[in-house]
């Protein structure tokens, strides 16, 4: 005998409401946030090229199949993982350029809080962004770090201008060049880091760093 609500039933269930229904009634057995950060961790360690999904799926806990449904493929994963860097801990220059009330405040901040994070013991050492960089061939990836990068040192020469329209900098300053300065001392320091310059050693190059700005 046919029900009515079997008579309304598709004969055929498409692939889509197959997995919709598997997808409700199994729930992802993993917590999102704490598979994202140990990736995280993972790609700040030791690059992008340098960590394969064998080791991804290991060190986050889950099978292949699960990091593909819940993060997509391995750049896609490296994508996300260099926002919530971006957002967290390597969020340091953007509080810095915000909250202190000059450039030169705030790139000495900047640099003093490098010195600090990038030596963390409790952290790998270096930046995240500064490393992958240096160890990546894909173009993507290589791409979405260099305007990462780009984006600081606007950041940066963004701030610098203004302390020269308010006259807090000479108006002869070449913003663009020390704004560059800036964000090749942050590399540096970052790949000292991880040959193993020490935290004071670091924060004195940032104090010499600083000598070369300009006063009114």
């Amino acid at each position: 005998m046919v029900h009515a609500q079997d008579a309304e039933r598709p004969a055929v269930e498409t692939k889509a409401q197959v997995t919709a229904a598997r997808s409700r009634g199994r729930p992802r057995s993993f917590d999102r946030a704490t598979a994202l950060e140990r990736a995280l961790t993972a790609f700040w360690e030791h690059g992008y090229e340098a960590t394969s999904v064998s080791d991804l799926t290991r060190i986050m806990g889950i099978g292949t199949p699960s990091l593909y449904a819940a993060f997509g493929d391995k750049r896609t994963l490296f994508e996300e993982v260099v926002r919530v860097y971006t957002g967290t801990h390597g969020a340091f220059p953007a509080r810095a350029l915000a909250e202190e009330p000059t450039a030169r405040a705030a790139v000495a901040r900047m640099l003093r809080e490098a010195a600090a994070r990038y030596t963390d013991p409790a952290r790998p050492r270096g930046c995240l962004v500064a490393h992958a960089a240096a160890n990546t061939s894909t173009p993507e990836v290589g791409r979405l770090l260099r305007e990462r990068r780009r984006a600081d040192i606007a950041a940066v020469e963004a701030r610098i201008r203004a302390d020269m329209a308010a006259a807090r900098l000479p108006a002869g300053t070449d913003a663009g060049a020390l704004a560059r300065h800036t964000g090749a001392l942050m590399q540096g320091m970052s790949q000292q880091a991880r040959d193993g310059a020490s935290r004071a050693e670091l924060e004195s190059l940032a104090e010499i760093a600083l000598t070369i700005w300009p006063r009114c």
